[in-house]
């Protein structure tokens, strides 16, 4: 990523990545407040080679310490919702996948370098400080998350 943006600058870039809803046997759902505030899904972006669910189960592994399988598409998010200018100025659309995890094993590990805090939150009652983004990528499926397995 910064080997493009010493050639592209700060101009808009289409970046695919994968977020995961990982839910506890409570329905609860994990959500990581990362070092701007903000709580979000743990997630982040392809790395070249890597397919959208083996980044999925990377940047889970990495931000949470977490180790997931088991991934089920929920759906992918597109289109100009998903523009962003960051506070370096950079600019970018995302793609992302939103999965969820049928399977977790292991415990919880903060990553200082992105994450304040790691917690689960009842779905019906989200913190506030969700990002919008995030928002989009966990209401609209509610109704899934929310049913009976």
């Amino acid at each position: 990523m910064k080997e493009l943006r010493k050639r592209v600058g700060h101009r808009p870039l289409i970046l695919p990545g994968s977020v995961v809803i990982i839910l506890n046997h409570r329905k609860e759902i994990l959500l990581q407040q990362r070092t701007d505030g903000d709580w979000g899904l743990p997630g982040g972006l392809m790395e070249l080679g890597e397919s959208l669910e083996h980044a999925a189960i990377r940047e889970v592994r990495e931000e949470t310490g977490l180790e997931i399988g088991q991934l089920q598409l929920l759906g992918v998010h597109s289109g100009e919702d998903y523009y962003f200018k960051l506070k370096n100025q950079d600019e970018l659309y995302s793609v992302t996948a939103v999965y969820t995890a049928g399977e977790v094993r292991g415990t919880l590990e903060i990553d200082e370098s992105e994450s304040i805090d790691l917690r689960y939150f009842p779905l019906q009652h989200l913190p506030l400080g969700v990002a919008d983004e995030y928002l989009g990528y966990i209401t609209p499926y509610l109704p899934i998350l929310l049913a009976d397995k």
